[in-house]
């Protein structure tokens, strides 16, 4: 298990694309009252997928599309089941001898993985679980001849534009809902005198041998639709906990960890007030920590690997949510560990909440933690000791968990409105456009990362200094005034850009002399005196990875800052016209 959370808080969509972006390999197991898919990935590409509905297969997706067909499936399945240990997975028998185009098996496996997706869009809660598989592939399709070797790594981004234009498309059509297949297939003169469960197409039957290498995290056949009890759920994860624990102290966990299942969805607010990040490898501390925090709402997210950590910080930050992360001790990451990832997750995310779940209170544990950076350490139930006092330990653990996130600072952006209104005092008293500049400067790098304004100067744009979330660093930056990037459709326009950009003039002039940013995520915003353009701001994340911008606070401060410098000039030419008549 290294990646945990659920599809209401991160949807489908935004999972694939974390994947892809940290170039994960495993098996992303998603879960909801409609049932079970999987999508299977090597190094950030979908190589596969298992779709909830258990008519829709490789085997049929062939048939449909007049790849092959219904007899020649059947005469291949009935070969298959003759073969024993031997047989080859279908695609690559039906490749080897013929009856099977490379291309045509290609697009099968998109598809579908397309309808996989298209499924799981429908789904309004749920969770999902990527469990990885960490051994290295050295024969990816063994089962295939050399000459017959297929590179079934789909582009990830291909595939789901096309999974989200099908899912449009259906729901503009309103056939969402519909069944793509039939429930049960008919029988052929090939297929009769087989028992059901003979002729469902396990994994291995979609002819990549990576699945063999993920059999561990990945079901041995089609699952059907399934509706999951609650309390089951907790039993099969922590039934081999529970050795030496009386049946009454299990009950009273399961009743506990359930609780949350019985109240009404008019109790459930809108959206999640509050969010936390577990880190850790202990499957019980995963799965009661995880459990307790859905029933709050809150927005939840579980990993083993500490580069998942920035990713999972970033989307909390996008929804304007404050984390507090959870850092547990094991073997791999004792007191020492836990206090060198905390300080480089807080040289990061200064404003983060840290806690730490230890496995005792002893003094140097604690002061570890207080050196990193930490809140506190929580220590967590003795896992070594279960005797009556376990349960209880493990339910005041769980309820202290609950309290320290709730009394956490919910708003990532809880400082900026007290910024945002002293810039504006701020700015209420300056008289000279440098001056106004440097305070707009100071606050959008606060809310971005780094920012630079620009005004006209000899028929150019011209820059001295960037600022760096308040800090100033010294630099001469001048863009031609009559090219064309976004700051120059920022003066035409008058409005404010934040989106994508890979401007060519931005990269040539600007990225130059500070650094390419991370992200291409952007924002430009104009300083308008008198009607017109007398300044642009430009503005990016820097090293850091976007996160949620309110562009309104952003064009109110702006619109200050226009009015005042335009008073100021008006004061300015009275004055001056006074004088002229002493």
């Amino acid at each position: 298990m290294s990646f945990v959370g659920d599809l209401e808080h991160l949807p489908i969509v935004d999972v694939i694309q974390l994947l892809h972006a940290t170039r994960k390999s495993g098996t992303l197991c998603l879960k909801s009252l409609q049932g079970e898919s999987q999508l299977v990935f090597s190094d950030g590409c979908i190589v596969s997928a298992n779709h909830s509905n258990n008519s829709v297969r490789i085997g049929q997706i062939l048939v449909q599309m007049n790849a092959i067909s219904r007899e020649t499936l059947d005469a291949t399945l009935s070969e298959q089941k003759t073969a024993g240990a031997a047989r080859a997975p279908l695609i690559a028998s039906l490749i080897e001898s013929g009856k099977l185009k490379k291309e045509d098996a290609f697009k099968g496996l998109e598809t579908l993985i397309e309808l996989t997706i298209v499924e799981v869009l429908t789904w309004t809660e749920g969770t999902f679980e990527l469990d990885v598989d960490a051994t290295v592939i050295s024969d990816e399709y063994r089962y295939i001849p050399e000459k017959l070797k297929l590179d079934l790594n789909l582009n990830t981004q291909n595939v789901l534009m096309d999974a989200l234009r099908i899912y449009d498309e259906k729901k503009r059509d309103g056939t969402l809902m519909d069944d793509t297949f039939q429930d049960e297939e008919p029988e052929s003169e090939h297929s009769q005198g087989m028992s059901s469960s003979d002729t469902i197409i396990s994994i291995d039957d979609l002819g990549l041998d990576v699945l063999d290498d993920l059999e561990k995290v990945i079901p041995g056949f089609f699952t059907p639709v399934k509706v999951h009890d609650p309390s089951m759920i907790h039993r099969e994860k922590l039934g081999s906990i529970f050795e030496g624990i009386s049946p009454d102290g299990q009950e009273k966990l399961f009743s506990y960890l359930s609780q949350g299942h019985q109240s009404t969805g008019s109790d459930t607010p809108s959206g999640p007030t509050h969010a936390m990040i577990l880190f850790s490898r202990n499957e019980f501390i995963s799965h009661t920590v995880m459990t307790i925090c859905r029933q709050e709402n809150f927005f939840t997210f579980s990993t083993d690997e500490e580069e998942n950590l920035e990713h999972i910080i970033c989307q909390s930050f996008s929804r304007d949510l404050l984390p507090v992360l959870l850092i547990d001790s094991s073997d791999d990451a004792p007191g020492d560990g836990m206090a060198v990832m905390t300080q480089r997750v807080l040289a990061s995310h200064p404003d983060l909440i840290v806690y730490h779940l230890t496995d005792g209170s002893d003094f140097n544990s604690i002061i570890n933690t207080m050196d990193s950076g930490a809140r506190a350490a929580i220590p967590k139930p003795d896992r070594n000791n279960r005797n009556s006092s376990f349960v209880n330990e493990t339910i005041r653990f769980l309820d202290t968990i609950k309290r320290c996130v709730k009394a956490s600072s919910s708003s990532a952006g809880k400082g900026l409105p007290n910024l945002f209104m002293d810039c504006m005092d701020e700015i209420t008293a300056l008289k000279e456009l440098e001056e106004i500049i440097t305070v707009i400067d100071r606050y959008i790098s606060s809310v971005l990362g780094r920012a630079v304004t620009f005004t006209f100067r000899k028929a150019e744009l011209a820059c001295c200094a960037i600022s760096r979330s308040g800090s100033s660093q010294p630099l001469e930056i001048n863009i031609p005034g009559e090219a064309h990037s976004p700051l120059h459709n920022v003066i035409s326009s008058g409005t404010i850009f934040y989106g994508e950009s890979e401007d060519t003039l931005l990269k040539e002039k600007l990225y130059s002399q500070i650094d390419t940013p991370l992200s291409h995520q952007i924002l430009i915003a104009p300083l308008k005196c008198l009607g017109r353009v007398v300044a642009v701001t430009y503005a990016d994340f820097g090293s850091r990875h976007p996160v949620a911008v309110q562009t309104d606070l952003i064009a109110t401060l702006l619109r200050h800052a226009g009015l005042v410098f335009e008073n100021a000039l008006y004061r300015k030419k009275f004055e001056k016209m006074l004088n002229s008549q002493h």
